[in-house]
């Protein structure tokens, strides 16, 4: 089928909207017609040329919603017309991962998934009668995309797609992370590096585990103002002396929980800093440039601070996503908030514009 995609085509350059070609669904496999995408930092991060496992020509995007179309043999969770979450994530409930109980990091598709093919070695996409590979799984900046079964999640279909898209990955990274991957307590002192999206939703996930002081730092005064408006009881300003003022509203010992969410390896190492000594757990969220690393001073760690990771935030997606679309559903999770600008594919390249800019939280492509 022919369909409408945006192509990342060079590194460094505005992706190219145009028409390629969409094979049918093979086996375990699931065509859905995307509704909704939102327009992601990481999506970004590939197309600049700054991921290291970048390629191209691919069509990007992984933050998508839409509805089955048609399902390929030996598909038995997925039906046309239900409404789906894509996931980048996948949840086989098979493998070794996925049996141990311990991660949400699946095996079953990681390495054709990484080289950008669907689970056969093959693609889907293709222009000209020359094979594209697909973006993260999923390559959601289109019409319509492939994906495997396992990497779907079925969801309530009176939920709005605008709004549950971001639970592909933005906003569940960060609420999972404090839900599920960090498992805040009640009463705790929480702190938040980043105001985007993760960590708006870090402060979400917080404020429904009952977390009674969350400090959201953040550069920006009106992503700090924001963040007010997703559950920060207090906020302050980004710079070398976050660590500093947080131990000055913590009576010195440090937050219970800190989340960071910035991709900045400096601002990772004020996290694992302004961890409570004792007990005090971090979570790194963001992803860091090309070759970076991550100092910590080993007597953090042996004064009881314990420092983890947190891909897709802890979620495994086709257990967790429908779960938070419930929430959504029946008022208890804030979405709405979020979206700050309605775009349409044509203009992709300008909700990187807003992003760098910092304009609002997350754009979302729309699909008629």
């Amino acid at each position: 089928m022919k369909m409408r995609a945006a192509v990342l085509e060079e590194f460094g350059q505005p992706l190219a909207v145009q028409e390629v070609d969409l094979a049918a669904p093979k086996e375990g496999e699931v065509l859905v017609r995307l509704k909704a995408c939102g327009v992601c930092h990481t999506d970004l991060y590939t197309a600049s040329g700054a991921d290291p496992s970048g390629y191209k020509p691919c069509v990007l995007g992984h933050e998508g919603a839409g509805i089955v179309e048609e399902i390929g043999s030996s598909v038995t969770s997925l039906a046309p017309g239900d409404h789906v979450v894509t996931l980048f994530s996948p949840e086989c409930g098979q493998c070794i991962h996925c049996r141990s109980g311990k991660t949400n990091i699946c095996l079953a598709i990681r390495e054709q998934q990484g080289k950008g093919f669907l689970p056969d070695g093959s693609s889907r996409l293709s222009r000209a009668g020359e094979p594209m590979r697909h973006f993260m799984g999923t390559s959601t900046f289109a019409e319509f995309t492939v994906m495997p079964e396992i990497a779907l999640a079925k969801v309530d279909k009176a939920a709005a797609f605008d709004k549950i898209c971001l639970l592909a990955c933005g906003a569940t990274t960060g609420i999972a992370a404090a839900l599920w991957k960090a498992e805040v307590e009640a009463g705790s002192t929480v702190a938040i590096f980043g105001a985007g999206m993760v960590g708006l939703g870090a402060a979400v996930g917080a404020k429904l585990r009952g977390a009674e002081k969350i400090i959201v730092v953040d550069p920006s005064g009106p992503r700090r103002e924001l963040a007010k408006q997703f559950g920060a009881t207090e906020v302050i300003p980004a710079g070398d002396d976050a660590v500093q003022a947080i131990l000055d509203r913590t009576d010195g010992f440090g937050a219970d929980y800190t989340f960071e969410a910035t991709g900045r390896v400096d601002v990772m190492g004020q996290a694992v800093e302004a961890a409570r000594m004792g007990w005090g757990l971090c979570t790194v969220l963001g992803v860091a440039g090309r070759g970076e690393t991550l100092d910590i001073i080993p007597r953090f760690l042996i004064t009881g601070r314990k420092v983890q990771g947190g891909s897709f935030g802890g979620a495994k997606g086709r257990t967790h996503v429908p779960q938070l679309v419930d929430m959504y559903l029946a008022g208890d999770l804030e979405l709405d908030g979020f979206v700050s600008h309605h775009l349409s594919l044509d203009e992709v390249n300008k909700g990187f514009e807003l992003m760098e800019a910092q304009d609002g939280i997350r754009s979302v492509i729309m699909f008629d």
